[in-house]
């Protein structure tokens, strides 16, 4: 089976998603291809920042996102030696339209993007069609070859092929793009806990001791909570049993210690491998790699949805002129490199950062909470809260829907 179409869009994750509701609405022939039938996974990335929530708005659906079942984060704290909690992130403090977190199952914002791209007489979704590779011709990628479940195979030719597909991203295997591996000191093991109706919770706060870091996501009916450990100890972890991981949850989440019986077994505890990598050129002729295809990034600060979101945003507004003319060069892709490296540095210096002061001393035992020098600066010094929601909240380049994109809505209207 052959086909054609100006962009093929690998990966129906967010990026790829609104990469091709952007490019269909620029009057650009698109085609997502996303090898599951449906969204439906687990521990994906579900934290919407307020950039991506006013890029939401532009596009005409803030409305709906507001409908979706979600909850809310308005801070970011680390626990205190006495008790309490130091505010390091205060989103309340931003002045956009939404000063918060939204907490999202990622499917429920994959459908909604679905359903507006369905809209578009240009903007075409496969599912269950997985890419296996590419189509060279004359030198350059001119397409794609897939498979469906039941066997069939083809190909799609395309003027330009853009990989949205991930960490382990074919597109950037079969284009021969190689990342540079920067270390990185854990894994982290994602699990969830029931969540009582009375337990308020507007706060992304860890749980730290010697030994141990747990992440505590706040959402609408559980706790999603992501414990932090040294890479490679998966195997261990399954060998010591679903006891020995609830003791070490314990040591580290005390409050939560009267339901760990809820994890009942290690089948529920599902590992992520953590990477951090940066591609030093993000193309080839006829193919361009974009969000964790090109940067893996570390769930330090949930960032990840929203810098991949950002450079779909600058895709589209960079090649919808040229897919449109029919001619897309190395230099208009190499354009969307320069347009997003240098905020994708910056927040991967950052986590870096992050990894070697706060993370490895507290796995390695050495730390059982927040640099002291850290904790006091932040409450002494109010405005820096401010700095670090924007950074986390906003990013270093936030991205603006292009005027072909945007649609008019009663949100958009107010931001």
């Amino acid at each position: 089976m052959t086909g054609h179409t100006t962009c093929a869009v690998v990966g129906g994750g967010p990026a790829g998603m609104v990469l091709g509701l952007l490019l269909a609405r620029a009057g650009v022939e698109v085609t997502v291809l996303e090898k599951h039938g449906d969204f439906l996974r687990d521990f994906r990335g579900d934290t919407v920042h307020p950039s991506t929530l006013l890029l939401l708005d532009q596009l005409g659906l803030g409305e709906r996102f507001a409908a979706l079942p979600q909850s809310r984060l308005y801070e970011a704290a680390f626990p205190a030696a006495d008790g309490g909690r130091v505010v390091v992130a205060d989103f309340r403090r931003l002045r956009t339209a939404h000063p918060y977190i939204a907490m999202v199952p990622q499917w429920d914002l994959l459908n909604l993007l679905a359903e507006a791209g369905r809209a578009e007489p240009r903007f075409h979704l496969r599912m269950d069609t997985e890419v296996t590779g590419l189509v060279g011709e004359s030198g350059r990628v001119a397409g794609v070859r897939y498979r469906t479940p039941d066997g069939t195979t083809g190909e799609l030719r395309a003027d330009l092929v853009v990989g949205c597909d991930g960490r382990w991203s074919v597109v950037r295997r079969r284009a021969g793009l190689r990342p540079r591996e920067y270390p990185v000191p854990m894994d982290a093991w994602w699990f969830r806990l029931p969540r009582a109706r009375d337990e308020q919770a507007g706060a992304l706060m860890p749980g730290m001791s010697r030994g141990h870091f747990a992440a505590v996501i706040p959402r609408r009916d559980f706790f999603q909570i992501a414990y932090l450990a040294p890479k490679g100890l998966d195997a261990r972890l399954r060998a010591e049993g679903v006891e020995a991981f609830r003791e070490r949850i314990r040591a580290v989440l005390p409050r939560f210690a009267d339901r760990l019986g809820e994890i009942g077994s290690m089948d529920d505890v599902k590992h992520l491998d953590v990477r951090l990598n940066l591609l030093r050129r993000w193309h080839v002729p006829g193919a361009l790699c974009i969000g964790d295809a090109a940067h893996a990034m570390s769930p330090i600060g949930g960032v990840g949805i929203n810098l991949a979101v950002q450079d779909a945003v600058a895709t589209a507004r960079l090649l919808a002129g040229p897919l449109l003319r029919g001619r897309v060069t190395s230099a208009d892709l190499a354009r969307v490199r320069r347009r997003r490296l240098l905020p994708t540095m910056l927040v991967q210096a950052i986590q870096r950062v992050m990894h070697r002061t706060l993370v490895r001393p507290t796995i390695e035992g050495r730390r059982g909470g927040p640099p002291r020098a850290a904790a006091v600066l932040t409450q002494r010094v109010p405005g820096i809260r401010s700095v670090t929601a924007y950074l986390i909240g906003i990013g270093f380049l936030p991205e603006q829907a292009p005027g072909f994109a945007r649609r008019p809505g009663r949100a958009a209207v107010r931001a």
